[in-house]
């Protein structure tokens, strides 16, 4: 037996932090062990990785680096943190994942899935999480609300069109596994989008 690997993703100004700190809570209030944890990052290594990668100052950093960096940062992420806390049999929710790399990297940057397919296969070897939550709300909305936070970091401060690119991704993965992403409209008032939240893991709980 393992622990459940859940995974939370969206665009900018989706509440990711508000949410994911309630699927946390909920988690935890069932009496399940949980490690939180994000992408890039969730490690020494990871962490500096993503320091390189959000740093508004990089802006000569080429879209395969981008994408090879992502990965570098999984598979040091899998091989000390999610793998071996999967198989102590305590639950993982990850702030960011794969299907990240395919909405940013893939529909953002334009690399090509099958480019993005073949390092998945070589890093993760088959491993996908159990359930994933789709924040996602329209672009506009979601880059007025980033825009109250405090300074946009690298990807946040791409253009509405990246952004466009990056949300259609989104949900052409949800589309595609109904059974694993589920879509939450993160354009609801919080209380709402909390409940949403909530009708997905009564169920998940009661498994």
């Amino acid at each position: 037996m393992s622990g459940k690997f859940i995974t939370l993703e969206g665009g900018e100004g989706a509440g990711k932090t508000t949410c994911l700190k309630h699927i946390e809570k909920l988690i935890r209030h069932a009496g399940i062990d949980l490690c939180v944890t994000r992408e890039p990052g969730g490690t020494r290594t990871g962490e500096k990785i993503r320091e390189i990668l959000l740093d508004r100052g990089n802006i000569d950093i080429l879209d395969e680096t981008e994408l090879i960096l992502m990965f570098a940062a999984r598979a040091q992420h899998l091989n000390e943190l999610i793998r071996p806390t999967l198989a102590a049999e305590t639950w993982v929710l990850c702030d960011r994942f794969t299907d990240a790399t395919y909405a940013y990297q893939g529909g953002g940057r334009g690399i090509s899935k099958e480019r993005i397919a073949e390092l998945e296969q070589w890093v993760q070897q088959g491993l996908k999480p159990d359930l994933t939550l789709l924040l996602d709300l329209p672009v506009e909305v979601g880059l007025q609300r980033a825009g109250q936070r405090s300074t946009p970091d690298r990807f946040e401060s791409e253009d509405v069109a990246f952004m466009q690119r990056m949300r259609s991704s989104y949900l052409d993965i949800a589309a595609r596994e109904p059974e694993r992403v589920k879509i939450i409209d993160s354009s609801q008032p919080l209380e709402n989008v909390l409940l949403q939240i909530d009708h997905i893991f009564t169920e998940v709980l009661a498994g």
